[in-house]
């Protein structure tokens, strides 16, 4: 493990190392639709997990970590007076630009890999008869942390910040793309895949004085 990699040197919220944590630019953004998601144990302390940060950003949010059995789902799951959506695009899933409810929304997305995401309407009491949305073209990835299995995949963050749009209106995929650029662009930095000119929003002094670069 390098030092760079170590945990405890890492920030607890946004899994950035201390000297590079952007938890103090992150401004909250209220909504009417809820983010309820569904954190795979797997990715819980992975630094290059992005649907956290998209929970940290949307105030109305909450994370429940699924595949855990020392850790069961809270119950109930869902709030019966909201309308359920599962961001899957299962067989069956309808865009979400066709929803039309007058009452608050629930969307529902499983963040792990896609065979995880892929079982959650299944495993998980509540989700079998929720109606599957998904989302409408837009721009490719910028994600680059990870290699992308799926041709035309998004990052967690994306995938939310595009489903809020037609929710909830542009200004919260703004906030919460922001976000995710400067998460991105920081850790590429540290990896020594990005310049200190191209890193969106700079490089903090004290990241230098860490000699955190690879």
């Amino acid at each position: 493990m390098s030092r760079r990699d170590r945990p405890e040197r890492r920030c607890e919220q946004c899994r950035l190392p201390h000297a590079l944590c952007l938890c103090a630019e992150i401004q909250t953004v209220s909504t009417s639709t809820s983010l309820l998601l569904l954190l795979h144990r797997d990715e819980e302390r992975k630094p290059t997990n992005t649907g956290q940060l998209a929970a940290r950003v949307l105030s109305n949010s909450r994370v429940v970590v699924t595949g855990d059995l020392q850790r069961p789902l809270p119950q109930p799951l869902l709030d019966p007076s909201r309308r359920t959506l599962l961001l899957f695009p299962a067989d069956d899933a309808v865009d979400v630009r066709s929803i039309v409810d007058e009452r608050p929304i629930t969307l529902v997305v499983p963040d792990g890999t896609w065979r995880q995401a892929s079982k959650a309407r299944a495993r998980i009491d509540g989700l079998q008869d929720v109606t599957c949305v998904t989302l409408p073209p837009g721009p490719a990835t910028t994600y680059r942390l990870r290699a992308e299995p799926k041709e035309n995949g998004l990052a967690t963050l994306e995938a939310i910040a595009r489903a809020f749009r037609v929710l909830e209106g542009e200004h919260v995929e703004a906030a919460l793309l922001e976000v995710f650029r400067k998460h991105v662009d920081r850790t590429l930095w540290m990896r020594g895949a990005l310049s200190d000119r191209d890193v969106y929003g700079g490089i903090p002094a004290a990241a230098h004085a860490q000699h955190l670069r690879g």
